[in-house]
């Protein structure tokens, strides 16, 4: 099965490229894959692919950096945030399902 990404999450893009994107060190980047803030797949030769959204995500992290966060409280803001949007999602299918019920509508 084929991952459907908008070029936004496509993982195409080399940490050096990432690196002069976002103006951080190699290391750094490493570093916050390292403390899980950042999720780059990994080429059949190893190397880090990174997406637009990943560099997205680097800069807001280097900005809180900045303003004296924490990579601790990064990542704790992070969870949060997914585990709010997965309880948003599950709302949703549930909300479908019950108008679907409410109107006799079959799933294919």
């Amino acid at each position: 099965m084929t991952k459907d990404f908008s070029y936004k999450e496509r993982k195409v893009i080399t940490i050096g490229v990432v690196s002069e994107l976002t103006g951080l060190s190699e290391r750094q980047i490493r570093y916050y894959e390292e403390r899980k803030l950042i999720f780059p797949e990994r080429s059949p030769k190893g190397n880090r692919k990174y997406s637009f959204a990943d560099v997205e995500q680097l800069i807001d992290i280097a900005n809180k950096r900045e303003e004296g966060v924490q990579t601790y409280e990064i990542r704790q803001d992070m969870i949060k945030r997914k585990r709010i949007e997965d309880e948003k999602a599950i709302r949703k299918e549930m909300r479908r399902g019950q108008i679907n019920a409410r109107f006799g509508i079959q799933k294919e």
